[in-house]
């Protein structure tokens, strides 16, 4: 089967990169046509490109793999997620004197924003704007339009990185790998738009995405993004801790999401058994030494959450609690130790209902939610426009009819003048005038 519409998204996470194709109905929900995911183990790092060539190939590698299952469609652009080390929230407030007589306008919004589209941070690009809270005449209003007042303030949360962030990714797949950008957009946000509901964020919650590569915090109060902020460490740091205790990292991988524990029992020295580095043999170690290498840095991870938590000054007013997701909040005992210190409830996140008709099956697994998240943000087409062949021009039906008829009128038959046989006297003349010829031409030799 050919599609002909659909929107195409890529997740850079730090361990995978997902690509994934879908449709949206009239309603704006989902139906997945096809995902795929290629390791990125070798050119992300900490959600950031770092070596845009290899990123051109996978990302080459995966387009094709979706291709593949688009049948004769072609991807001619992507929505690309980004939620690197250096993106995080920053204040920006616009503000506009409109006199005694003033009244809020659609026009006057449209000012508002058009001024704060035009700032520029100082070495920092901005990647989002969220929508705004409106102070009028220093009173919050949700609804100004049509409200009198003299002045009016609004107050956006703007989402910056580092500028190398938006062009390693445009140099590897703009510029290298030949795929058209629809757009870059913030993970975070994409995700909590499909996993969060209306009164979660009405009430106030908070958000974290513990990747591989990166901790996300997001951070919702009256149905508005009070902060952004990602944190530096992942999972990853918690396998690689795991290392020294002699495993390969592959095997401190699997042995971290098999037995991992985000608390240490200190009485329990159950033995497990471990694949050696030499991958000849087994051998085992205690459960309490893998999960207190754990525990150590799972403290570290959630120490720099619950500091960033406390500076938006909105700790103990979030109502809907916490939600955790991403690879590395698999850990056992997560959401109790979590619950434990911030004395908020905690749970695990899950694709909203009424987000996905068809691809539930994706729609379970934490893994592929936040590309979930950016096909639900994307608005363009993203496949390959193809020109129809142009069609053989047909003749009407009659001047066929009147062809076919002059072809089966036979030609009229040519007349055929007959010659007269020669009669006895003109046999005679012509013999004396060839005698008479001869005659002459004797007397001429």
């Amino acid at each position: 089967m050919a599609y002909t519409d659909f929107i195409a998204a890529i997740d850079l996470g730090t361990s995978q990169m997902v690509g994934m194709v879908g449709t949206k109905n009239e309603e704006g929900i989902l139906s997945i046509i096809a995902y795929e995911v290629e390791n990125s183990a070798t050119c992300i790092r900490r959600g950031c490109v770092y070596n845009v060539e290899e990123t051109a190939n996978k990302i080459k590698r995966l387009i094709r793999k979706l291709e593949n299952k688009l049948g004769d469609t072609q991807i001619n652009k992507v929505y690309v997620g980004v939620g690197g080390q250096s993106i995080r929230s920053i204040e920006h407030s616009v503000p506009k004197v409109l006199g005694a007589d003033g009244v809020v306008t659609e026009e006057v919004l449209d000012a508002l924003y058009q001024e704060c589209m035009n700032y520029h941070p100082d070495m920092l690009d901005v990647l989002a704007i969220t929508s705004p809270i409106y102070f009028l005449d220093d009173k919050q209003e949700v609804n100004p339009k049509g409200i009198p007042c003299n002045r009016i303030e609004a107050h956006y949360q703007l989402i910056v990185g580092r500028p190398s962030l938006k062009r390693h990714i445009i140099n590897s797949i703009s510029e290298r790998a030949k795929i058209e950008i629809a757009d870059i957009l913030v993970s975070p946000l994409a995700l909590a738009d499909v996993v969060l509901t209306k009164d979660e964020k009405e009430l106030g919650c908070a958000l974290i995405g513990f990747g591989a590569g990166v901790t996300s915090l997001s951070v919702f109060k009256n149905g508005k993004l009070a902060s952004l902020s990602v944190i530096p460490f992942g999972g990853n740091l918690i396998t690689k801790d795991i290392t020294n205790l002699h495993l390969v990292e592959a095997e401190a991988e699997r042995v971290k999401l098999a037995y991992g524990c985000a608390v240490m029992d200190k009485d329990n020295d159950q033995p497990i058994s471990v694949n050696s580095a030499d991958g000849m043999g087994l051998r085992e170690i205690k459960l309490s030494e893998l999960n207190n290498v754990i525990e150590a840095r799972m403290k570290e991870i959630l120490e720099n959450v619950y500091a960033r938590l406390e500076d938006t000054g909105l700790m103990g007013s979030l109502a809907a609690g916490v939600i955790i997701t991403g690879g590395a909040a698999a850990l056992k005992g997560l959401p109790e130790v979590i619950s434990s210190q911030l004395k908020m409830e905690v749970r695990y996140s899950s694709i909203r209902k009424g987000v996905v008709q068809n691809g539930e099956i994706v729609a379970t697994n934490p893994s592929y939610a936040t590309a979930i998240g950016l096909l639900m943000k994307g608005t363009k087409n993203c496949a390959l426009y193809i020109p129809p062949k142009p069609e053989p021009k047909e003749e009407p039906l009659e001047s066929v009819l009147i062809e076919e008829e002059v072809k089966a009128t036979p030609e009229p038959e040519k007349k055929i003048k007959k010659q007269k046989k020669p009669s006895i006297f003109d046999r005679l003349k012509k013999n004396i005038d060839n005698m008479t010829g001869d005659l002459f031409d004797d007397e001429m030799n």
